[in-house]
C-alpha cells in the first residue's frame, strides 16, 4: 500500500522540525510506503533551509508567493500517485503509527470520505474541535462570553466516543483519505485562501455519499494557537470565509 502526506509551511520554522521528525520516525519500516511533500509559500524565517539540510527525503516544493492553503495542497494532490493521502499541519506532532492506523481503516470500509483521530494539545488533554458544520449558532453566537454550552455542543465535548463515529465535519489539521477520492473532488475549494477550506471539503465529501469518521482510538498533537485571528487582518479574512461558505452553502441558524 501506497501513501502520501502533504504540508504547507509559511513560516513555520518553530514547529516544522519536530512536525517532520515524528512523521519519518513513525512511518518507516512499516508494511506501507510512505512519501512526505510538502509545499511552501514562500517563508522567509529559514522553514526551506532547514527542511533542506536536515531532511532531503522529504519532497520539498518552493512556490514563488503565498498563495494559501489550499492551492499548496492541491497542488500536491494532483501530482501523487498513492492509495491514501493524508493531511497535515505543520504544527503536528505524532508519537503513534497513526497513519497506517488510520490507512488500514479506510482501505476496508469504501463508505468512508475522510478520516481523522482524536486530536490533542501538547500537554495531552483533548483539543475539541467542531464536529458539526458552520452555522450562525455555532460559528458566531457560540463565541460570545456565557455561550460555552453552545460550543460544547458544536464540538460534543460532553459525549463519550468509545469507538469510529460519524460526524459531520472533518478538521483540516490532520485527517486522511483515498487519493482517487481526493482528486475526484479536486481538492479543497480555490475560492478560500485560509479557514473554511476543510468545512467546504467536508460538505462536498458528504453530497457525495460518504462518511466522515472520528477515530478516537489514535491521537496526534496539535500545537494550535489560532495567531492569526487574533489579529484584525486575520479575523477579516476568518469572517470573509465564513461569509464565503455560507453563501455557498446557505444561512444555516
Amino acid at each position: 500500500m501506497k501513501v502520501t502526506g502533504s504540508i504547507v509551511t509559511y513560516n513555520n520554522i518553530r514547529t516544522i522540525e519536530k512536525c517532520i521528525q515524528s512523521i519519518i520516525e513513525e512511518t518507516e519500516g512499516k508494511a506501507y510506503d510512505f512519501k512526505l511533500y510538502i509545499y511552501d509559500n514562500s517563508s522567509t524565517d529559514g522553514t526551506v533551509e532547514l527542511i533542506e539540510s536536515k531532511f532531503p527525503q522529504v519532497k520539498l516544493i518552493k512556490g514563488e508567493d503565498n498563495r494559501g492553503f489550499g492551492y499548496g495542497h492541491n497542488y500536491i494532490i494532483k501530482r501523487v500517485k498513492s492509495d491514501h493521502h493524508f493531511v497535515i499541519n505543520p504544527d503536528i506532532v505524532m508519537d503513534s503509527d497513526v497513519i497506517g492506523e488510520l490507512s488500514s481503516y479506510i482501505e476496508k470500509d469504501e463508505s468512508v470520505g475522510l478520516i481523522t483521530p482524536k486530536v490533542l494539545n501538547p500537554d495531552g488533554t483533548e483539543q475539541y474541535l467542531p464536529k458539526f458544520g458552520p452555522s450562525i449558532k455555532y460559528s458566531f453566537i457560540g463565541n460570545l462570553p456565557g455561550m460555552k454550552g453552545i460550543r460544547r455542543q458544536y464540538t460534543r465535548q460532553d459525549e463519550e466516543f468509545t469507538g469510529p463515529t460519524e460526524i459531520k465535519f472533518c478538521t483540516g489539521c490532520f485527517f486522511g483519505v483515498r487519493t482517487s477520492f481526493i482528486k475526484e473532488l479536486k481538492g479543497f475549494s480555490n475560492r478560500y485562501f485560509m479557514y473554511c477550506e476543510d468545512s467546504d471539503l467536508s460538505r462536498r465529501v458528504l453530497n457525495e455519499g460518504k462518511s466522515i469518521i472520528f477515530y478516537p482510538d489514535e491521537h496526534i498533537y496539535h500545537h494550535w494557537k489560532r495567531d492569526n485571528t487574533h489579529n484584525i487582518k486575520g479575523f477579516l479574512r476568518f469572517v470573509n470565509s465564513l461569509i464565503k461558505y455560507f453563501n455557498k452553502w446557505g444561512w444555516e441558524f
